[in-house]
């Protein structure tokens, strides 16, 4: 959900959360060290063995309604200066141009304001569908009820919690991996890579529901190893990463030394801020604390991967084949059929696989989605509506606008 953190953030902090604040250091255990946790370690190297393939068939849908034509889709987008959410927005331009379709994206630039002016600004343009691009429908709930009254199917991108179906707020499906997936991923990966004997720092936004709730899940994968210490949980609001993570990473240094020689958090980002000050610790990017983030999977997170700079290894999103999987998802809607119900699995990138690129993007999904549609593989015409330059509608965007909602999913 990447762009709901904005309007979260508008709504209010989470109770019960204190802005910026860190756990501090596990009590270390007392009496002899034990030798990792073999069945734990079993499990989580099996586990990451399968994230890390790149070369499995395709096991989405493979039938359904032949295309409907003439039909026009709205995305919605919270900012475009989000990779997630700009990544996906090139899908289904991609997707549409394939099936016939013609896309209109929408920058709501990262704001309460803009956004609702946005979905506002959508609604009045009457089209056949609108995708809500990383926001939080439920903080948009006039715009929501006036879609519905109008007749016009909405698909979210990381717009709810979970996967598929919503009632409440109601659209016909929410296309994003599950976020239990995402962090027994991460957390597979530290447990596999330290041989169950990690001393892990974790980075979250607790003033952020769904990043929190992601956070609690990486803790509780990586407590089933008992030899896998969780040294510390850095509270940092992602809107202050880039003025509060040097420091902080500069006094976990300072404080664990080399018992730090992990690290996973919600998003990317943090390791993006982290950089500098390990660089002036005089740490090699290719060594500890080796880093993933359980984010969305940004280019500059590849880029740091591909380049051993301080990034180990990300849990990136299909952001291309999802675009893809929105199209088909409205040519459900739009027959009278129900939605498709898949769910991408987990990818874990790191250097060794990830080729260099600087996306996730799987094979096999293209030729899948046009079978169904009823339509021919050929050379493709740049996509309608944009990608960048996009409509915006009225709202500022912060620096950190685009990074934001990538921690919640």
């Amino acid at each position: 959900m990447a762009g709901a953190v904005v309007l979260a953030a508008a709504a209010g902090v989470v109770a019960g959360c204190e802005r910026g604040a860190s756990t501090g250091p596990a009590p270390l255990p007392t009496g002899p060290a034990r030798p990792g946790c073999p069945a734990v370690l079993g499990r989580a190297q099996a586990a990451v063995r399968q994230a890390e393939k790149t070369d499995f068939a395709w096991n989405g849908p493979t039938t359904g309604p032949t295309a409907v034509s003439g039909k026009d889709i709205v995305f919605v987008a919270q900012t475009m200066t989000n990779p997630g959410v700009a990544g996906t927005a090139k899908g289904v331009q991609e997707a549409a141009n394939a099936i016939g379709w013609h896309v209109r994206v929408i920058d709501g630039q990262g704001t309460p304001a803009g956004i609702e002016a946005a979905f506002s600004q959508a609604i009045a343009l009457r089209p056949s569908g609108i995708v809500i691009g990383g926001f939080d429908p439920r903080l948009t709930s006039h715009q929501v009820a006036k879609a519905d009254e109008e007749h016009i199917p909405l698909i979210g991108w990381h717009a709810v919690d979970s996967p598929g179906p919503s009632g409440s707020p109601r659209l016909f499906t929410n296309v994003t991996t599950r976020v239990e997936d995402v962090a027994k991923a991460s957390a597979d990966w530290v447990i596999t890579d330290s041989r169950g004997t990690a001393g892990v720092v974790v980075f979250t936004d607790a003033s952020i529901p769904f990043a929190k709730n992601k956070s609690e899940l990486i803790k509780k994968q990586l407590a089933a190893c008992p030899d896998v210490r969780l040294l510390s949980e850095e509270n940092i609001p992602i809107p202050d990463s880039s003025s509060r993570t040097p420091q902080e990473v500069s006094s976990l240094l300072s404080r664990f030394r080399d018992r730090w020689t992990h690290s996973v958090a919600i998003n990317d980002v943090y390791f993006a801020d982290a950089a500098p000050a390990l660089r002036a610790a005089r740490k090699k990017g290719a060594g500890a604390p080796f880093n993933i983030g359980a984010g969305d999977g940004d280019p500059s997170a590849f880029q740091r991967i591909n380049s051993r700079q301080f990034q180990a290894a990300t849990v990136p999103e299909a952001l291309t084949e999802q675009g893809w999987q929105i199209v088909d998802e409205f040519n459900r809607a739009f027959s009278g059929e129900p939605a498709s119900g898949y769910v991408a699995p987990v990818h874990i990138a790191t250097a060794a696989n990830s080729g260099g690129v600087t996306s996730w993007d799987p094979r096999g999904y293209r030729v899948a989605y046009r079978r169904i549609w009823g339509r021919r593989a050929s050379r493709m015409r740049p996509p309608g509506g944009c990608v960048t330059g996009c409509e915006q509608a009225p709202g500022r965007s912060g620096r950190r606008a685009g990074q934001i909602r990538d921690a919640a999913r």
